[in-house]
């Protein structure tokens, strides 16, 4: 099992644009892909940033997911729709962790 934990900045004045995107064109495009959303997140005090994690069978499952996603038509026509008066994302970090044998959660 891999997660990614994403942590995305918002251009200042997009930060709900963002979050209204993901949660109604992102969400479903990634259920429909098999990419399998766990938590998302916003930051107190940092009003730009939000943040979600993610869970795939294997780093292979991962790649090959986000690369579908990446060229899927209905992400790319709902970004273009979303960036009409500019980019949302000013930035984004990733970071990819795999539990340890005593994580609470992976226990069998």
């Amino acid at each position: 099992m891999i997660y990614e934990l994403k942590k995305y900045t918002a251009n200042p004045g997009k930060a709900e644009a963002l979050k209204q995107r993901f949660q109604a064109r992102t969400m479903p495009i990634f259920e429909r892909l098999g990419i399998e959303v766990l938590h998302c997140w916003t930051e107190p005090g940092a009003p730009d940033a939000f943040y979600y994690l993610t869970r795939f069978p294997s780093a292979e499952a991962r790649d090959a997911a986000l690369q579908a996603f990446g060229a899927d038509p209905e992400w790319k026509a709902a970004k273009a729709a979303s960036e009409t008066d500019g980019p949302l994302l000013a930035g984004q970090t990733t970071v990819a962790l795999v539990p340890t044998e005593f994580s609470p959660h992976e226990k069998a």
